[in-house]
């Protein structure tokens, strides 16, 4: 019965941090957007998929995605730098624009306190 215990008390802290996470995600992409997109107001309907983590996106990929143009941000988007070997965390938002339903992908710096790429 102890054991139950332990494993619950390990358990739970590790529930409400992802859930938190998922929360500081949203809401960085929420300023992203009113910050960097051209009509903010016009990319409704914003839901989020689950946030997840990686390793696996190079530096020359992010300096690829920060230079590619999308009809719906401005072109000056100013990012921080990214350094090699660090982890991203990455969420897709699904949105309608216009009448069409969308997706981009944004990866966050490991702080939480960036937007370093989309696609």
């Amino acid at each position: 019965m102890r054991r139950i215990y332990i494993i619950i008390g390990v358990m739970l802290p590790l529930l409400f941090a992802s859930c938190g996470q998922q929360k500081e995600a949203e809401q960085l992409i929420e300023e992203f957007i009113d910050l960097n997109a051209i009509t903010p107001a016009k990319i409704e309907n914003r839901t989020f998929q689950k946030i997840d983590s990686t390793k696996n996106i190079s530096d020359s990929l992010v300096i690829a995605m920060q230079q590619r143009s999308h009809e719906l941000f401005k072109e000056s988007i100013e990012y921080p730098i990214k350094t090699s070997g660090r982890m991203l965390y990455f969420i897709r938002m699904n949105y309608t624009y216009e009448g069409d339903t969308l997706s981009q992908t944004f990866y966050i710096d490991e702080s939480f306190k960036d937007i370093v790429a989309f696609k």
